[in-house]
């Protein structure tokens, strides 16, 4: 039981620090410290200029401490985090010896995801908010809550009753659709093209405004280039969002088709199958709210944190369609 609630405490850790990531970057504190893991060369942020020992960082940004400790507050989450999946990493491979069924790889999996987030943290200052460095470790961030998630429900004291049906394939793409969207997501933000449109449901007044798809999805580009705030014309930043937003509606017409079918058809998945409902409804409100309140930093980051939430949803409904007789 204690095992359990160790993996659950993880579980919120994970999932508070996907809401600082969010809250960071949103709030353009990406880059609040020019150096890692320290905040220019200290382990806290200075309180001013004069603090600064090592004088070449401000040459690199000048000090804003705001942002700086917008930054740095998450990276102490995210060492926690770190430390807390390490230590049910080692817990799990000692309870291996009593109880052959302890999931061990999963843990270990685990552990190693979170070495090459931090590796992903650092490069994301390093290669100063490269876009697809950022994504990936918005989607690192994304992938460690869910898979927290799915050991917490490997290792629950109490399973409920296996559910005999024939959805697990449904259930499955609609988990792929999901991360897509989330990816695109991701992209949308890193590339600061969340107001590329600010009406709804078109897009600068038009169905089919102008957009530059060849430039929108180049995914490397050269080192050295600073991409806060973006560097993509207005053309490209408005075929991203457009995408993102015909990935929103590919997933709420897939999702919400699985919700109704498992409603209808699977009562004992009705209260799993209504929280996937209510959760992608809220989701598909606030990202219509970022467009139309201009990106409120609240309302974003509510954003990111639903998104974690419907993905935890449906890899509960995945463990209750894929879950065989222990």
């Amino acid at each position: 039981m204690l095992y359990h609630r160790f993996i659950q405490l993880a579980c919120l850790l994970a999932f508070v620090v996907i809401l600082l990531g969010a809250y960071t970057r949103l709030g353009d504190a990406g880059l609040g410290c020019p150096d890692w893991p320290g905040c220019y060369g200290h382990l806290t942020v200075p309180a001013s200029e004069e603090h600064v020992v090592e004088k070449h960082y401000l040459e690199q940004r000048a000090l804003e401490p705001e942002k700086g400790w917008k930054e740095m507050v998450h990276r102490y989450f995210a060492g926690s985090l770190g430390l807390v999946i390490a230590m049910i990493a080692v817990w799990s491979w000692l309870r291996r010896r009593a109880d052959p069924d302890q999931p061990v790889w999963l843990p270990t999996f685990l552990l190693a995801l979170v070495v090459f987030q931090a590796a992903l943290g650092m490069w994301t200052v390093t290669l100063l908010l490269k876009p697809i460095v950022v994504m990936g470790h918005l989607l690192g961030g994304f992938a460690t809550f869910g898979l927290l998630v799915l050991l917490a429900l490997r290792t629950v004291p109490r399973r409920p009753p296996v559910v005999r049906n024939d959805w697990q394939l449904a259930g499955g793409i609609a988990i792929v659709i999901l991360v897509a969207q989330i990816a695109l997501g991701g992209w949308t933000s890193s590339n600061y093209a969340a107001l590329a449109c600010v009406d709804f449901p078109t897009c600068q007044g038009s169905w089919t405004p102008e957009m530059d798809f060849g430039e929108a999805f180049v995914m490397w580009r050269g080192l050295g280039v600073n991409y806060e705030y973006g560097v993509l014309e207005h053309p490209a930043r408005t075929a991203i969002h457009v995408t993102h937003r015909i990935g929103a509606v590919i997933t709420f017409l897939y999702l919400g088709w699985l919700v109704v079918g498992l409603w209808r058809g699977k009562p004992a998945l009705a209260r799993a199958a209504g929280l996937v409902g209510f959760l992608l409804v809220l989701q598909v409100s606030l990202g219509i709210g970022n467009v139309l309140l201009h990106l409120p930093l609240g309302v974003a980051t509510a954003h990111n944190g639903v998104a974690a939430l419907l993905l935890a949803s449906l890899i509960y409904l995945n463990f209750r369609l894929w879950q065989r007789q222990h």
